[in-house]
């Protein structure tokens, strides 16, 4: 049955998923707006910081005072209205709730939020895909541990580019390559809060109307949140990362074919059965006609001559060779989708990706010299980006995880272009996110190279 029909039966039955949400910025508003239209859900509860916001964002989004006017979780619950508060330890714990969104974007906390989930026996969506990039390995086990189901989110384009993957697999096509495309010129690694505007496209003026968060946007130009997102869909996949980070080769959706093929055949990788990102800038800086900037593709080989044949007769765009075809969704729709997750670990057990092993890692790397007792801030900001790595090169020289340095004091000296270790930082080992990641250091080796 498909889960638009058991979303319909759970409604006839009165039976609704019940949700939590943590965080109700821009993300969360966007799976808010979907929910009034989804049949056999249910929005128990709201936790933010600010409740305030959330209310706005709700009022935003067209939801009515009313429905959001639950004074308590246990009110919500009866009259099927929606309580927005602070308290996210009372939403985690509430018996009634079968799903958790976390949804604040905070890497940190986020990793306390899905630890209390699953103690709770809640099955978590994990829209901060930062957590899940430096422990989300140990996160799947430790939901795995208590019965319930850890998942990446839907619409965020890690889960699209598992879901191609799957396909292909499914199928019986081996993956050559897959991932997401991507604005990116060299410099731009070097982009701050400052500069983003200029480098991204806009004016400071359409950012201020629009109330865009620099540093956000930031974490996405610098290449952080790519290389966030590709280290989630290693580990979830099994495929292989590049040996020093991204490439970003330049392509339309047309010439991503040719371009994902090993460097022996002529393209950019390294060997089969890798993530990648394409860039939809040429490296003069001029746009790509058709590019796959907002979107998300898998590149697979047809291994024999009835199959390349196949793609032929069918007028499959394919390399010169006619051997590699690439399938693509060119645009992902973010929070809007995320229902889809939501649906599919509540009515099916099964997550829209969760990581498997140890794959990858985003290791902080300085954008600048650093000087002892300066201050790491993070994704988007003015002192470091994250950069995709083997997790057995980030293993061996103790690579600082992008989303653990936030608020980080450097204490040795560090060279712009160099990736961060341990003993460079200063750190609080007393978050349960620093013990959750080298708990998975210990646990975790990473693989030994081998073919997708």
């Amino acid at each position: 049955m498909s889960l638009y029909n058991k979303l319909r039966q759970r409604a006839a039955e009165k039976r609704p998923i019940r949700i939590g949400l943590i965080g109700a910025g821009k993300f969360g508003s966007m799976y808010l707006a979907q929910i009034p239209r989804t049949p056999g859900v249910q929005l128990v509860g709201i936790a933010d910081l600010s409740p305030a916001a959330a209310r706005a964002n709700l009022e935003r989004v067209g939801w009515s005072a009313e429905r959001s006017s639950a004074a308590s979780l246990d009110e919500a619950v009866r009259n099927g209205h929606t309580h927005v508060g602070e308290d996210w330890q009372a939403l985690v714990a509430h018996p009634a709730i079968d799903v958790i969104v976390e949804c604040t974007g905070h890497p940190i906390a986020a990793v306390e939020h899905c630890l209390r989930a699953f103690a709770n026996g809640k099955h978590v969506v994990n829209v901060t895909v930062e957590a899940d990039a430096f422990c989300g390995p140990l996160l799947a086990r430790r939901a795995a541990d208590a019965g319930v189901v850890y998942s990446m989110a839907f619409g965020d384009q890690p889960a699209l580019i598992c879901d191609l993957v799957d396909w292909a697999r499914t199928c019986g096509f081996p993956v050559v390559a897959a991932g997401r495309g991507h604005k990116w010129l060299p410099h731009f690694c070097d982009s701050t809060p400052e500069t983003v505007w200029g480098n991204y496209g806009l004016t400071p003026e359409q950012a201020e109307r629009g109330g865009l968060n620099p540093k956000m946007f930031n974490s996405f130009l610098d290449g952080s949140k790519p290389s966030i997102e590709c280290t989630a869909v290693a580990n979830a996949t099994g495929l292989l990362v590049p040996s020093n980070g991204l490439l970003y080769p330049p392509a339309s959706i047309d010439e991503i074919p040719t371009v994902m093929r090993p460097v022996a055949e002529g393209g950019v990788l390294e060997r089969k059965g890798m993530v990648e990102v394409v860039s939809s800038l040429r490296t003069d800086g001029t746009p790509i006609d058709y590019d796959i900037r907002m979107g998300v593709f898998v590149t697979v080989e047809a291994e024999t001559d009835y199959i390349k044949n196949c793609f032929e007769e069918y007028n499959a765009k394919t390399d010169a060779s006619g051997r590699y075809f690439t399938l693509y969704k060119r645009w992902h729709l973010i929070g809007l989708e995320v229902g889809m997750s939501v649906a599919s670990v509540a009515l099916r057990g099964e997550a829209t990706g969760v990581a498997q092993g140890w794959n990858a890692d985003v290791v902080a790397t300085a954008k600048r010299d650093l000087k002892p007792g300066d201050k790491l801030d993070g994704e988007g900001g003015y002192t470091v980006w994250g950069k995709l790595l083997p997790a057995e090169i980030s293993s061996s020289m103790g690579g600082v995880p992008l989303g653990l340095a936030h608020d980080v004091k450097v204490i040795r000296p560090v060279r712009k272009g160099q990736s961060l270790s341990w003993a460079d930082v200063e750190i609080d080992q007393t978050t349960d996110a620093y013990r959750v990641r080298r708990e998975m250091e210990d646990l975790f080796t990473a693989p030994q190279l081998k073919s997708a």
